[in-house]
Order: structure tokens, then sequence, then C-alpha cells
């Protein structure tokens, strides 16, 4: 083993690295966004004089917040002139993550959407104190506010999120099953059926980053969304397939096309219809995924 891999701030950057980049990512969305916050962190965090430091874990979680949130009020910017709607880079997760059902919650494609109206200090306080249990004098040090004041955001925040976030815990095998009716669907092409398994109100959001096609706004209505989807599904010429995988904590389907990753599609169910469809289609937020994923998905 190197020095390096022995040396004391290497070990503890390596054991917190997981709560570091979720952190990071619930913060911003961003996978790729995430691993540059983490290595601002670590060309930070190897500076530091760890006899100084009475909690390690709660320092580099500092350090993390702060970069997450000056490159969250970046990324304000990138997202004014993106084109059509933008949706978090999707996260593939391992089957257990999503057995932890508040861990699965909060980084499902739904709360990450909801995480995205609120500001930006709102979404750091939330965050830490509701998905990782962070003490409010840990989180008043990471954002540069007072305890005091965290309590009033964490609060603001937390009722902002509820009035937002689906009506009512769904359970994994209930998803799945949703899921896997919905995939038999798009696979015959059936418009009837289709509409069958979409909730009235179902909205759909597609993010093609104006590389590949997508609504440039959300699609509200079954009919709408049904028709749209059909249309879709009709006009493409090449093979197209679906394969359930687990995306950001809860079951998905990764969309190929002729062989190659050409999206993934998250849903949102209520009462076992599909009340929320996250489609990102945009290749950039595809390679992450596209590289993990194991052949015989593909």
């Amino acid at each position: 083993m190197s020095d390096q891999a022995t040396d004391p701030a290497t070990k503890t950057f390596v054991a917190h690295r997981n709560l570091l980049f979720t952190v990071a990512y619930e913060m911003l969305g961003s996978a790729a966004d995430a691993e540059d916050v983490l290595q601002e962190t670590w060309l930070r965090w190897v500076k530091v004089d760890l006899e100084e430091v009475r909690d390690q874990r709660a320092y580099l979680v500092r350090i993390t917040t702060r970069q997450a949130l000056n490159r969250l009020r970046a990324m304000s910017r990138r997202k004014e002139a993106y084109v059509g709607q933008w949706l978090p880079e999707p996260l593939l997760t391992a089957p257990d993550v999503a057995e932890d059902v508040e861990l699965a919650e909060s980084v499902s494609m739904a709360m990450m959407l909801v995480l995205e109206t609120l500001s930006p200090t709102e979404r750091a306080v939330f965050v830490l104190r509701e998905a990782f249990d962070v003490t409010y004098d840990e989180i008043a040090a990471a954002v540069d506010k007072s305890p005091a004041a965290v309590r009033q955001i964490a609060h603001r925040a937390r009722q902002h999120v509820d009035a937002r976030r689906p009506r009512q815990m769904v359970s994994r095998s209930e998803t799945r099953a949703a899921l896997e009716s919905f995939q038999r669907v798009l696979e015959t092409g059936n418009l009837q059926e289709l509409l069958d398994v979409l909730a009235p109100e179902v909205v759909l959001v597609s993010d093609g980053g104006g590389v590949k096609r997508a609504a440039l706004r959300p699609i509200i209505g079954a009919e709408k969304v049904g028709r749209f989807m059909a249309g879709g599904l009709g006009k493409n010429k090449s093979p197209i397939t679906f394969a359930p995988t687990m995306i950001n904590g809860n079951p998905a389907l990764l969309v190929h096309l002729d062989g190659e990753l050409d999206g993934i599609m998250a849903v949102r169910i209520e009462d076992a219809h599909i009340t929320g469809l996250y489609y990102v289609r945009n290749p950039e937020k595809l390679s992450r995924v596209a590289s993990e994923t194991p052949l015989t998905l593909r």
C-alpha cells in the first residue's frame, strides 16, 4: 500500500467519500459537478492541520457544502440558458439503496425536481438536515448563518418541500409492478393500454438539452402524454428496447435505440398509476450511466 493510501487525510476522505458525493449530488443534481466539488474538497482538505479538527466528518461536510453552494449559484446561470426542460443527471444506484425508503425518496427524480425550487441556501440546509440529520450548529458553520437562522430556513424549506412532494410513499414492489406494466405497454405500442397506466393528471418532463428531441415544456394530462409517447415510438425505425434498472434509488427504464442508450425514463407512482414521467435524453447526462450499465442490459 502506498504512503498516500495510508495517509490519515486520505483515509478519512475515502471513508466519507460516498457521503460527500451524495451531499453534493443532492445539492446540485449533477454527478459531474458533484465529482468536481469532491475534487475541490480534497484539494482544501489536504491543506488542513488534522490535529486542529475536532470532528473530521463535520469538517469535510462543511467544505463540501460551501463548494457545492458556490457551484450551485454558478449553475443557476447555466440553467437559464438551457434549451428546454432541465432534469437532474440520472444515477445508477444499487438495489440496497432503495431498501432505505427515506434515502431513496430523497434522491428520486421527483424529489430532486422539488429541491430545484428552493434557493441555494434553503437547498443546502434541507439536504443536510433532512437527508443526513446534520446538527443545526454544523449546518450553520457550513452555510455561514447562525443556528437560529438555520432553524428558520429549515422550517421554511420543509414546508415548501412538503407542499410539493408526492402525496404518499409507495413501496418498491408497487413501483416495480407499475413500471413492469408500463414497459409492456411501451413494447406493444397500444395507445389505449398506455392511457390505462397513466394517471389523468400525469406530467411528462423530457430533457434533450437541445441535442435530442424532447418537449420544450412539460406535457400535462394522460391523453396528451400518451399521444406524445406513442408518436415518438412510432417514428423510430431502429429497434427500440426497454430494460429495468435502478435509477436514483427507484425502479426505472433504460431505453436503447439500435443497441445504444438513448434515454432513461424515471417515474413517480401514486395509486398504482404513473403521475410523473421524467425522460432524460441529453447525451451529456447519460454518459455516466452508459459506462456503468452491464452489457446484459444493453
